[in-house]
């Protein structure tokens, strides 16, 4: 689990904008506005564009 101070000032590295936590099978910070997931490894969040996952918009 991220620590939630972290969570707290984490940022998508493209817009700038906020990103949402999402856990279950998989933990990832999500960023609605650029459509993208960035996974977490071993309690650390990715946040390379490289590593970023596309996903769908609601």
């Amino acid at each position: 689990m991220v620590d939630p101070r972290l969570l707290e000032i984490l940022v998508c590295p493209r817009c700038k904008g906020e990103l949402e936590h999402k856990t279950g099978v998989l933990e990832r910070l999500v960023c609605d506005s650029c459509s993208v997931a960035f996974p977490v490894k071993d309690d650390i969040p990715v946040m390379l564009w490289d590593e970023a996952v596309q996903i769908k918009k609601k």
